[in-house]
């Protein structure tokens, strides 16, 4: 209205030369390329009952609601294992190879030669069930043991042989006791467990720890083929999350896979990587580098997100459609204490739009350089 009102005062006051120019001019600017789409062109047909969208004003009435809707994000992982406290020494395991010095003061020994009192048996694999073999012995079942409980378990087997002997235990772990540190670190590799007590960080302090140059490192831990993740900065503030190792794991670091897009009149537009576990929108405001003073319409931040067919509901527990606009007012304090809690996910888009007034002022802009142009002509 007031930009109408001083159009047509203008055009009283300016010659009809000027005020020709200057309609072409309103008509030409109305034309020109916008670097976002105002709100009311994004917004436009929301309210056809055949719109592929909805829109959603993220208040603090609808906070709740809208932040248990489901969560986007890159492929899932079945939670976290907390710590569980486990055997203080190493334990055997199938797979693991045992070395044995069995001492015999007696003269004539089953096990070594005449002037020997030792014998040497290295390299003995623990079987599939679980037990190694003894000449003279059969077999003797060490699996589950520590190697002290399975140095007595073999002295107790060769005593009924051999009343004498004694028996000294080397235990050389095996797959099932060691983990694979695989990627993300400064020395991936096997690490055999010293323990049952082991944990992850422990691992990765073994491994050289986490590069610092990771933006947001996410840990993965592959266990009985299921697929298990964290972040490093919550398992760094939980000690409870530091969870104990067994034999056959394998944990890999690697960066935050998530992002969201930022497109308008921000800061930057670009794919921006989530530097935390949780983005919240005033977060992303400021990840964008914030509004742009001159075009950006804090009315209008629009975030667009996707959802899969199989999240929309009609019980309000999740999205109508499968298209969804949430729309923020970044002039109210409402607006600013939502923004602060309303939660970004994976592959959103933020979208800033643009002010009226950009137009506006273009307009004018316009209009005043043609005014300075048609003087320089009636001059000449």
């Amino acid at each position: 209205m007031i930009f109408a009102a001083s159009l047509e005062i203008c055009m009283q006051l300016l010659p009809r030369s000027i005020v020709v120019m200057m309609a072409t001019l309103v008509l030409v600017a109305c034309g020109l390329p916008q670097g976002a789409g105002m709100q009311g062109q994004v917004l436009k047909g929301s309210k056809d009952p055949n719109a592929t969208f909805e829109i959603q004003v993220v208040t603090r009435d609808s906070l709740t609601l809208l932040n248990r809707w489901p969560v986007n994000g890159p492929a899932a992982t079945a939670g976290w294992i907390g710590q569980q406290g486990g055997a203080s020494g190493q334990i055997i395991e199938p797979g693991d190879k045992i070395d044995l010095t069995i001492w015999d003061n007696e003269e004539s020994s089953l096990l070594s030669s005449a002037g020997q009192k030792m014998v040497q048996l290295s390299g003995l694999s623990v079987s599939s069930k679980g037990t190694v073999f003894l000449p003279y012995a059969d077999e003797v079942y060490v699996a589950k043991m520590t190697p002290d409980q399975a140095r007595l378990a073999i002295t107790e087997k060769m005593l009924e042989i051999v009343p004498s002997v004694q028996v000294q235990l080397n235990h050389v772990p095996g797959r099932k006791s060691a983990v694979d540190l695989v990627s993300g670190v400064a020395k991936p590799g096997s690490y055999p467990l010293p323990d049952r007590n082991f944990t992850l960080l422990s691992l990765l302090a073994q491994g050289g720890g986490v590069p610092e140059n990771v933006p947001n490192p996410q840990v993965r831990l592959v266990r009985g083929g299921t697929l298990y993740g964290i972040s490093m900065d919550r398992l760094l503030k939980n000690p409870g999350l530091d969870t104990t190792m067994r034999g056959g794991d394998k944990v890999f670091v690697e960066s935050e896979e998530r992002f969201f897009l930022t497109l308008g009149a921000a800061g930057k537009e670009a794919q921006i990587a989530f530097p935390q576990d949780r983005v919240t929108a005033i977060d992303a405001m400021s990840l964008t580098g914030g509004l742009n003073d001159n075009r950006a319409n804090p009315k209008g931040i629009l975030i667009l997100r996707d959802y899969p067919a199989s999240q929309v509901r009609l019980d309000g527990r999740g999205p109508e459609r499968e298209r969804v606009i949430f729309a923020l007012d970044l002039t109210s304090a409402d607006g600013l204490f939502s923004a602060g809690q309303f939660t970004i996910q994976h592959r959103d888009l933020v979208l800033i739009t643009e002010s009226p007034l950009n137009t506006v002022n273009t307009i004018f802009g316009l209009i005043g350089r043609a005014i300075g142009l048609s003087g320089q002509v009636e001059s000449l």
